[in-house]
């Protein structure tokens, strides 16, 4: 199984107030490191950390530590994710969006660890649903 990390339990795992603090808690201590996923992501998440008063270097050190790894080159991987942004025109997918579920397509057996619904219209080569672990 591939874990792969989107913005939401990232932020909620360093935000103590946040509402899904103690669920991202329990998944971080459940998932076996390491954690994929995408600059996209990081920048979402330094971004909400800084806008919540939490440093966002907070959210780097979990990729210095090796905790979390970022694989995916955008721009290896543009064409894909410029169809995945056609695709989903009418959701709308963010860049983060897209490159998770780009990941996906790319990872046997990924699971998503997320808190965006979106995630259960998006679908992995067209049409098999996303594994994903969500509070």
């Amino acid at each position: 199984m591939t874990v792969l990390l989107d913005t939401g339990p990232w932020v909620a795992l360093l935000s103590r107030n946040d509402t899904h603090h103690k669920w991202a808690i329990e998944q971080f201590r459940r998932l076996p490191p390491p954690l994929l996923s995408c600059e996209a992501v990081v920048a979402e998440t330094c971004f909400l950390l800084r806008r919540s008063g939490f440093d966002p270097a907070l959210a780097l050190q979990f990729i210095e530590r090796g905790v979390v790894q970022l694989p995916f080159v955008l721009q290896e991987q543009i064409g894909s994710v410029s169809a995945l942004f056609k695709r989903y025109e009418n959701v709308p997918a963010s860049l983060a969006d897209a490159a998770l579920i780009r990941l996906a397509e790319i990872n046997d057996s990924p699971l998503l660890l997320t808190t965006d619904s979106d995630f259960q219209i998006y679908r992995r080569h067209g049409r098999q649903m996303i594994p994903l672990a969500k509070p």
